[in-house]
């Protein structure tokens, strides 16, 4: 499944960031802004189980969540998605993967990669602000099915259709959940319209 959040406030925030003239400090704001607003969607079926309470008044039957998230940043870029999702699933806990691309080939590899325990009882958010060539994200959910993970989402700001078939012809079970939809990948493996590089517009490193 593919599900683009068309939102007005995620979009408002996402228009900001995708000027050229705005400056680290804005971007993170909107990118922490936007993965929050995000997360409340994603989270939109998570499984509850009944429990029974007492409230100030007598008792009754509430409902909580019935299995964990496991939240796995993309390094680098993909920790700009974390604090905003966690403000929303504090009891999340997090586990990491690290991928680079090879400028010239443009082929993931993966440098570090630290998980929690219960990855195939938990659903797992795999995040990342940018879906392009979809390599990454496809190498990231290959190294946490064989960690054992068996429910796993996809959360990126923007995507395009190239990287969205990549995904998607690897792992059919993954449901991919977009801010936006852009047109195309460039000669150089960038979105575009995109917003840039999202780690080094994050981090400040260029």
């Amino acid at each position: 499944m593919l599900e683009v959040l068309n939102h007005p406030l995620i979009t408002h925030k996402l228009t900001q960031m995708r000027k050229k003239e705005t400056g680290t400090k804005d971007f993170r704001e909107n990118l922490d802004e936007i993965a929050e607003l995000m997360a409340y969607e994603v989270c939109r079926d998570l499984p509850t189980r009944p429990v029974s309470i007492e409230t100030p008044i007598g008792p009754t039957t509430g409902f909580e969540l019935s299995r964990e998230v496991v939240i796995v940043p993309i390094l680098r870029a993909g920790i700009g998605l974390l604090d905003g999702i966690r403000r929303l699933v504090p009891t999340a806990k997090v586990g990491f993967i690290g991928m680079y691309r090879d400028e010239e080939t443009l082929k993931p590899h993966e440098y570090f990669a630290k998980f929690p325990s219960n990855l195939d009882e938990a659903i797992v958010m795999v995040v990342d602000p940018m879906l392009a060539t979809g390599g990454s994200a496809v190498d990231a959910i290959n190294a946490i099915k064989k960690r054992g993970a068996k429910t796993i989402k996809l959360v990126s700001l923007v995507g395009v259709p190239e990287g969205v078939q990549a995904v998607q012809h690897a792992h059919p079970d993954v449901d991919i959940y977009l801010a936006a939809l852009d047109d195309h990948l460039n000669e150089k493996g960038y979105i575009v319209p995109g917003l840039g590089d999202a780690g080094d517009r994050i981090f400040g490193t260029k």
